[in-house]
């Protein structure tokens, strides 16, 4: 059986669901068609991470994540209140320990200008001590913008919107393969054929095995890396107001362990970065051949290996150590204690690697054809996802003759 289609979406994350959601928007002529594999939406990166509205502070300007974070989170609220969606925007502190450190704060703090926020200023110890009474640090920036939210939740409205505007969601639905036909860009699945004028892949996880379907010689490769939480006991939630961040490596692309108060209420400590050994694995020992053959033996990964080994064994011993972990947390909170610490769940971040060992820093979006692949989408693709999806629907209209 062939379904036929306009567009054909390839993933149900939240930024496939975004750009069905503008398509089905913009052109209600065009039938819109969504495909997943999972038998729930937002089942691995939309529905495994912190819940955090981010400002766009950390991105170079003129990239892609530093236009598109400041212009999604501005579509992203004004989503959630249109459709009743919880979410708060409560600031966060990124907090310096040492002299070396607040020389990173001026950085920030001069991107943050660059990127358009308004409002983001550097403050005092002593001020500090005033929005975060248990956080230690020499100085801090404070970072109104950033918030807290459900992303599932707001999956699940992009997803009613587009059954609203008549398009369809087909879960449990794995794509084998995409080839060019006379007829239109013909997509084989696992629930069958369908035929589409143009199709449009948003695979997270997956997204360099999909996007190698029409791009066999693509240059990078998806390096997971599986990031572990605590959650704070009740009688220690008080230490934290809001959301407590230390100032990042700048030649490392996570942000460290930091302090999260989420929307429901609950206080998760972490993420930690461990490489995992599977792209959909949120234990600490899980494992898929493939997925570990395909990171250890592509090029790029051996360099970044080779480049960042001891930073990895940190990160793979606060993973095995609750005590190492509760240490990392103490340079920011000194008052927490091991005994505070829940074992909360994980997640997995896609983070594109290219053959040279670069780390993508930027989301990377090729088209080539009728068809279009999200190959690079880190954090911040949430709280931009809106503004992706305009990015891609621009670009890809006039070719669809919309």
């Amino acid at each position: 059986m062939t379904t036929r289609t306009g567009v054909l979406v390839v993933g149900g994350g939240i930024v496939g669901m975004a750009v069905a959601r503008e398509l089905a928007t913009r052109s209600p002529r065009t039938s819109v068609t969504v495909v997943e594999k999972d038998t729930d939406l937002a089942a691995h990166q939309t529905g495994n991470n912190s819940g955090v509205i981010h400002s766009g502070i950390y991105y170079r300007p003129g990239s892609l994540k530093a236009e598109l974070c400041v212009e999604g989170r501005a579509s992203l609220l004004r989503f959630c209140a249109e459709n009743d969606i919880a979410h708060e925007v409560c600031g966060k502190v990124v907090v310096a320990l040492n002299e070396e450190e607040k020389l990173q704060l001026e950085i920030l703090h001069d991107r943050a200008r660059a990127n358009g926020l308004e409002g983001v200023r550097k403050i005092s110890s002593g001020e500090l001590r005033e929005l975060e009474p248990h956080c230690t640090g020499v100085a801090a920036l404070f970072v109104p913008q950033t918030g807290i939210i459900d992303y599932p939740s707001v999956t699940r409205k992009l997803a009613s919107a587009v059954h609203e505007l008549d398009g369809n969601v087909h879960l449990a639905t794995e794509v084998l393969n995409i080839s060019d036909t006379p007829e239109g860009v013909r997509v084989t699945t696992s629930n069958g054929d369908f035929l589409a004028d143009h199709v449009i892949t948003c695979a997270g996880l997956q997204s360099d095995r999909v996007s190698r379907l029409t791009e066999v010689d693509l240059d990078v490769r998806i390096v997971p890396f599986r990031g572990e939480y605590y959650v704070l006991r009740d009688s220690a939630k008080g230490l934290v107001r809001n959301l407590i961040y230390p100032v990042p490596n700048p030649e490392f692309p996570f942000l460290g362990v930091h302090f999260t108060r989420m929307i429901s209420g609950e206080v998760e400590c972490g993420p930690n970065a461990v490489l995992a050994l599977a792209r959909e694995g949120y234990g600490k020992f899980d494992f898929a051949l493939r997925d570990s053959w395909e990171t250890l033996s592509w090029p790029g990964f051996r360099k970044v290996a080779k480049k960042y080994w001891k930073t990895g064994l940190g990160e793979i011993h606060r993973s095995l150590s609750k005590t190492a972990f509760t240490k990392a947390l103490q340079r920011l909170v000194p008052e927490i204690r091991e005994s505070d610490l829940i074992p909360a769940g994980s997640g997995v971040r896609a983070q594109a690697c290219s053959r040279d060992g670069g780390l993508l820093d930027d989301f990377s979006i090729r088209q080539r054809g009728n068809v279009t692949h999200v190959v690079n989408a880190p954090s911040p693709a949430a709280t931009a996802s809106m503004a992706i999806a305009r990015y891609i629907v621009d670009r890809t209209s006039e070719q669809r003759g919309d």
